[in-house]
């Protein structure tokens, strides 16, 4: 290990500082330039593209610029990595941004397989402040390294918004990272083996691989909430990249404003993938086949079109499986087409022109209109769960009448822009739009913790990316949904994306092997199919239950003692007890912020519902009387998957207090 006055140290200090100079000047070059384009929407495209570069050389001095460094013996070649690509004066790299192909063998490398690199060294920062070296020679046979720094820095500890494990990955989360831009993947992943990390920095790999085939398709991240999207926020601009969109669900379906609450057995008939047929005949059965024949003024003529002509043109349209938006417009060109062809029949010489305007005449307009209506999906839905005889001609085949007879609504609303919409009506709202007009697909989707989406959910995520591919996150062990998925296979074909290969992550980094032996007890019960996970980490970790006639208070004074610790303390609570144990940590005067509320992230304690805390991480973790989550949810099974969750959130220590008994499986 290096240290001071190691003149070594001071060399790479210097090699810092010097690329740190460079990154400036690169940045203001570009600042300096002018955005004169030869028109003005040119103009617009070119600043706005001058604004991402800056953007991506932006410079954070509290984030190691460079992490690794890679020493090749054959060629007498040095390359440093990091989160940038920073070149010197004559375009020579000073840095090589961890995503370039040169940069794996940091990754990649071993004693077995050298790949052609004497010596790997590894860089431990402190603020940015260069403080430390540990050198890997792969070319001798020897043991000489502790790896140390890399274990700091999985490790280390964490205040705030997640960060990025550049620095830190493994080989197997490399292969993921770096999988082709057709390949669509999906990660089963157990809590702490960084399965959210590695597909955000898949994400910053593609964006840096190909990216004009991305800059116009476009990344989207669909995450579990707006606290797990504000947790991960700063990861990828850490990476240097500012492109990918993030949402929930409940946002990409936005069509509506969701302000109802499903019953659950409504929810479970919403959420099903028989929906989709049901929604789908909804739209179509629209269509009236027309009765009368159409007649076309056209200057002094007259030009009949006979209603069985039509009604075949509409059968035609129906097998070509064109949206139903499109079949309507197509059908105004049918008509116009078939006038056309009698306009020929009797002499005329009619031109393109001449059927534009007979698809667009007021006839052939009102025609259409009478045949093959507009239609917008709210008002499907609406008409869907409000009428009880177009529910049951829609989903009779589908439906049982006991189904059918749950989601309709007891008082339906006088219209759709008035009704209370659940956030299962808006998927299905959505389901219906993608029915009417194709939904636009981007060119890659990271689902994070897809294990808690519907088949529906699913299906409208599935659409942003029709034909693009998809990095897939969860964890079948934290399925808390009572519509989560029970297996990936099945999931991935809701998705659209059967072909999916599936990676498991079973090693955990960031959970103590204490706490993450203690949770996996439960595994027999809420996930047998799936292996134990195991944690790579030295540290066991801190594991204590404390139990006494007061949980709140119990649960205060842990707080109260881990107040001085390094790094984040998360108290986590049932939902149903989250005002009490806010009450109690005022009552002994302890700061903190409540996530979904305020969702401070620079605060050292975070009060957290048990239904937000997926996704999350705090050094230690306070949970709060854990049969009393398992209770909050309606079934049995799920409620251990939520305490399952809760439960791996600690990074360095889990303190468990508790009045009632715990549940049997951890006793």
């Amino acid at each position: 290990m290096g240290d001071l006055p190691d003149p070594e140290l001071a060399s790479e200090r210097n090699h810092l500082q010097d690329s740190r100079k460079r990154l400036a000047q690169m940045r203001a070059k570009v600042e300096g330039l002018s955005a004169i384009g030869g028109d003005a929407v040119s103009t617009e495209y070119l600043k706005a593209a001058l604004w991402q570069r800056m953007r991506a050389l932006e410079d954070d001095p509290t984030v190691p610029l460079f992490f690794g460094r890679l020493d090749y013996t054959a060629a007498n070649e040095r390359l440093y990595i990091g989160r940038r690509h920073v070149t010197d004066d004559i375009g020579d790299p000073m840095v090589i941004d961890w995503r370039a192909s040169m940069s794996r063998p940091f990754y990649r490398a071993s004693k077995q397989e050298p790949m052609g690199v004497g010596l790997r060294r590894r860089f431990g920062f402190d603020h940015g402040e260069l403080t430390a070296y540990e050198d890997e020679h792969l070319d001798r046979g020897d043991d000489g390294v502790t790896g140390q720094i890399l274990r700091d820095e999985i490790e280390r500890p964490r205040a705030g918004p997640m960060r990025d494990i550049v620095a830190t990955i493994q080989p197997e989360q490399d292969d993921i990272v770096r999988s082709d831009i057709s390949t669509s993947v999906c990660v089963q992943g157990a809590p702490g083996t960084g399965k959210t990390a590695v597909g955000l920095h898949r994400a910053a790999y593609l964006l840096y691989a190909f990216r004009d085939q991305l800059s116009r398709q476009g990344v989207l991240v669909v995450g579990p909430n707006a606290s797990f999207l504000r947790y991960i926020g700063d990861v990828l601009p850490a990476l240097g990249e500012i492109e990918a969109t993030q949402t929930t669900v409940p946002d990409l379906v936005g069509r509506v404003r969701i302000r109802g609450v499903d019953a659950p057995a409504a929810a479970a008939v919403k959420t099903d993938a028989r929906m989709a047929e049901v929604i789908a005949e909804a739209c179509w059965s629209h269509l009236r086949p027309p009765q009368d024949a159409l007649v076309v003024p056209r200057g002094s003529r007259r030009w009949r079109v006979p209603a069985y002509e039509v009604g075949e043109m509409l059968d035609e349209l129906r097998a070509r499986g064109v949206r139903y938006a499109a079949g309507r417009s197509m059908l105004a060109q049918r008509i116009a087409h078939a006038v056309l062809l009698k306009m020929e029949a009797a002499g005329d010489s009619p031109d393109d022109r001449v059927q534009d305007a007979v698809a667009r005449s007021a006839p052939v307009r009102k025609y259409v209109d009478a045949t093959w209506p507009r239609l917008q999906p709210e008002k499907v839905v609406h008409r869907l769960l409000s009428e009880p005889q177009f529910l049951e001609r829609c989903a009779a085949d589908v439906l049982t009448a006991d189904e059918r007879a749950t989601v309709i609504w007891s008082k339906p609303p006088r219209s759709a822009g008035v009704a209370r919409w659940t956030v299962h009506d808006a998927v299905l709202i959505d389901e219906a739009a993608d029915v009417i007009d194709r939904t636009p697909s981007r060119g890659h989707v990271v689902l994070d913790e897809a294990q808690d989406l519907s088949p529906m959910m699913l299906r409208a995520v599935g659409r942003r990316a029709s034909t693009g591919s998809v990095t897939v996150l969860g964890d079948l062990a934290q399925a808390t949904t009572p519509w989560g998925s029970r297996d990936w296979a099945t999931s991935l074909a809701h998705l659209g994306k059967r072909d999916t290969v599936v990676d498991e992550l079973s090693q955990g980094f960031r959970v103590p092997s204490d706490v993450i032996g203690f949770a996996a007890r439960l595994l027999p019960q809420i996930a047998p199919d799936l292996a134990p996970p195991t944690s790579v980490r030295e540290a066991s970790g801190s594991l204590v239950a404390l139990a006494g006639d007061d949980a709140y208070v119990l649960a205060c004074d842990a707080v109260a003692r881990l107040i001085d610790e390094l790094g984040s303390v998360g108290v986590i609570v049932a939902d149903a007890q989250h005002d009490a144990m806010a009450k109690a940590l005022d009552a002994h005067s302890l700061t903190y912020s409540r996530i979904g509320a305020d969702d401070d992230m620079s605060a050292h304690v975070d009060l957290v519902p048990a239904s937000l805390v997926k996704g999350l991480e705090f050094d230690h973790v306070v949970l709060v009387e854990p049969q009393a989550v398992v209770d909050d949810e309606d079934d049995h099974v799920t409620g251990l998957r939520r305490l399952y969750v809760c439960l791996t959130r600690a990074v360095t220590s889990l303190t468990v207090t508790h009045a009632r008994p715990l549940p049997e499986l951890l006793r």
